[in-house]
């Protein structure tokens, strides 16, 4: 079955999507939440932060393929549709997982073990990036026409339910293993507990239905819609940057590394920030739906233009608990007010013939080139500055960026007036 303009798929139907979605981004940012411990496995010889560095270079490493990805399972999900996409994106998300988990420590195979490391991640940021590129055309596609901030705020959802759940299992694994254990097989058994949903997920991946067949194309119409380049590519660096610094990722490492705070604090801060993000993406879809998607985006940008220097800098001078938590909760709240009306945004500016592999590049190629080296250019900032703040500069000029690539951008949400009687090619 292909769904139709008069058959939109119920929100119950595309879950399917939502826990593959999961599943791919809980190995994707396990792997970051616990870089401490694999920096000590995989680069037991470097010292002092060296060994961080490597294993945040690694986290970045998986960034490099998922241009390609995007691009290659994202032409073919524009070809073939988006379900056989989402199936092999589920697939190689798998393997990798599993290669990631079993893979022996340097000090077992030597330098055969970063090079194995390596490798994986490669494989996973190929199929994250195809992941995305279909999954994100499915849910608009598969939405009624004045639900579809809501629909494509699942992509956001899911992601953010994968980091409380990488949370919980870091939160518990702290809590009950020595750092010893940590360093020793503790982040591996995090990376095992995300295998059990695979074959779940092959399952209901394989039950959806289709949203798009090649020749229902109409390049007459898809001409009047694509945004401009750096537009997009604007408000995807925002996204990915954003996202991988104080949104799902570098919080932990931070904590740690930054703050020297213990890693039970690291991983009270992700739960926070997965619980804090996973209430806020719908409701933003809620917003975004009713308002509009420039004005929830503007408003949530600047509000982080404000507070994030702040904030930081109050994290530095406290370093309690407490304090942590309140400032992951305001931004992981803000972040998802921004990052759903901009994806769903981008996503109905795309030509629907080229729109799984239009989001898969674009997306992938500034989160490669931002979202993957925000780590590592925080880390390297924060070593040559001596300056805990680095984070909230780096942030700041990037989201000041984004913002003003946001009011460049026409209104895309149905009933406006740029967008009467083009709900028919969506």
């Amino acid at each position: 079955m292909t769904v139709t303009a008069q058959n939109y798929l119920p929100l119950r139907k595309v879950v399917a999507v939502g826990v593959g979605n999961a599943v791919e981004f809980y190995d994707f940012l396990t792997f970051s939440f616990f870089a401490v411990q694999i920096g000590h496995c995989f680069f037991p010889d470097s010292s002092g932060s060296h060994g961080l560095l490597k294993s945040l270079a690694v986290f970045g490493v998986g960034f490099v393929t998922r241009p390609l990805g995007g691009f290659v399972l994202g032409l073919y999900a524009d070809r073939a549709g988006r379900k056989p996409a989402m199936v092999l994106s589920f697939l190689l998300i798998g393997a990798a997982l599993l290669g990631i988990a079993l893979t022996p420590s340097y000090a077992e195979i030597g330098v055969a073990a970063p090079v194995l490391l390596v490798l994986f991640r490669l494989i996973q940021g190929f199929a994250l990036g195809g992941e995305l590129a279909a999954s994100t055309a499915f849910l608009a596609e598969a939405a009624p026409p004045l639900r579809r901030g809501f629909y494509v705020s699942l992509q956001f959802m899911t992601q953010d339910m994968a980091v409380l759940a990488a949370g919980i299992v870091g939160f518990t694994l702290a809590a009950v293993l020595s750092p010893d254990q940590l360093d020793r097989w503790g982040w591996r058994a995090a990376f095992l507990i995300g295998t059990a949903v695979i074959p779940l997920g092959l399952v209901l991946r394989r039950s959806l239905p289709e949203t798009y067949q090649a020749a229902e194309r109409d390049p007459r119409r898809e001409r009047e819609r694509v945004a401009p380049g750096f537009v997009l590519l604007a408000l995807l660096m925002m996204m990915g940057t954003s996202t991988y610094i104080f949104g799902i990722d570098y919080v932990t490492t931070y904590v740690q590394d930054s703050l020297h705070m213990a890693p039970g604090a690291a991983f009270a801060a992700t739960l926070t920030v997965g619980l804090c993000a996973v209430i806020a993406d719908p409701i933003s879809g809620l917003l975004a739906d009713r308002f509009g998607r420039k004005p929830v985006m503007l408003s949530a940008a600047v509000a982080i233009l404000l507070l994030i220097g702040p904030l930081y800098l109050a994290m530095i001078e406290l370093r309690s608990i407490a304090m942590v938590l309140v400032a992951t909760a305001i931004l992981a709240a803000l972040q998802g007010l921004f990052t759903v009306p901009a994806l769903t945004s981008i996503t109905e500016s795309l030509p629907k013939s080229r729109r799984s592999s239009g989001i898969g590049t674009i997306y992938a190629l500034s989160t490669a080139i931002f979202g993957g080296s925000a780590q590592f250019v925080i880390k390297m900032l924060i070593d040559r500055t001596g300056s805990d703040l680095a984070p909230a500069w780096y942030i700041g000029i990037i989201v000041g960026i984004g913002a003003l690539a946001m009011t460049r951008m026409r209104e895309s949400a149905p009933g406006t007036a740029e967008r009467v009687g083009a709900e028919t090619t969506a």
